[in-house]
């Protein structure tokens, strides 16, 4: 496991020279460029309040591991990933106890000092990557129980040309618009979706949605910075196990879950 993604990567390979690389992404947002490698940005840093007091919400417990090292433990096994990058809690100790906790793992895991908010640290990371990953998805360490088909869903989306991926699943709930304690519409479901992660995109769209964000408006995923640039945003099925811990219920949920994969 490296510690310093940009010092270590050296001269980038791999990457096509021909015209297909230097066209990069079109006007539609699909990707043009070649078959670079696929990084995979796990922002870790956040509190996770509402899990309650303690650890930061990756670092949380999960059948006696923390909910990062599960997530992580999935990418590192996927047959398209080649880099993790983890953006670990902004200080020398934050960064310290994730390199702690990926040491053991396989594949290349890298750790970097994270920022104040889940963009921010997204950013933090994706400055870092070598200049051979053309592909990056988005993981959050919540989702920590995603299984891997969604990870090469949507990297294989992706390389079909699409410049964002989404794994999204349908709404089942009837959804109400309400106005304090009041219903004033209820919602046709028929066209809503639930967003869930990995979200997979060219590295160059990424690039460009986070140089244009508004850092005063942090966005809850990265699809929607692109989204914000005009760009269109292609969806995978999801899967019902990953969804995100985010609440003491959803840590019995997903205890849950791992009795019946054990």
């Amino acid at each position: 496991m490296s510690t310093d993604p940009a010092a270590e990567a050296g001269p980038a390979t791999g990457t096509d020279t021909g015209a297909d690389a230097e066209a990069g992404p079109d006007a539609t947002g699909s990707d043009t460029t070649g078959r670079g490698r696929v990084a995979v940005i796990v922002p870790a840093a956040g509190k996770g309040e509402r899990l309650g007091p303690g650890a930061p919400k990756a670092l949380r417990e999960l059948g006696g591991f923390p909910l990062l090292v599960h997530a992580v433990r999935t990418l590192v096994t996927a047959r398209s990933v080649d880099l993790v990058v983890v953006a670990a809690p902004p200080s020398a100790e934050g960064v310290a106890e994730v390199q702690r906790l990926l040491a053991d793992l396989p594949g290349d895991t890298r750790v970097v000092a994270g920022g104040d908010t889940r963009q921010e640290s997204v950013a933090l990371a994706l400055a870092t990557l070598p200049e051979d990953c053309d592909v990056v998805l988005v993981h959050d360490a919540a989702r920590a129980l995603t299984p891997v088909d969604v990870v090469e869903a949507v990297v294989a989306a992706v390389r079909d040309g699409a410049g964002a991926v989404i794994p999204v699943l349908p709404v089942a709930d009837t959804i109400k618009a309400v106005d304090a304690d009041l219903v004033t519409a209820t919602v046709d479901r028929s066209t809503l979706r639930a967003v869930q992660t990995p979200q997979g995109f060219t590295r160059d769209i990424l690039t460009k949605a986070h140089a244009a964000a508004d850092p005063t408006l942090p966005a809850t995923d990265d699809a929607g910075l692109v989204e914000a640039l005009g760009l269109p945003v292609r969806t995978v099925p999801g899967h019902a196990e990953a969804f995100k811990i985010t609440t003491p219920f959803d840590l019995v949920l997903a205890e849950a879950v791992l009795r019946r994969r054990r």
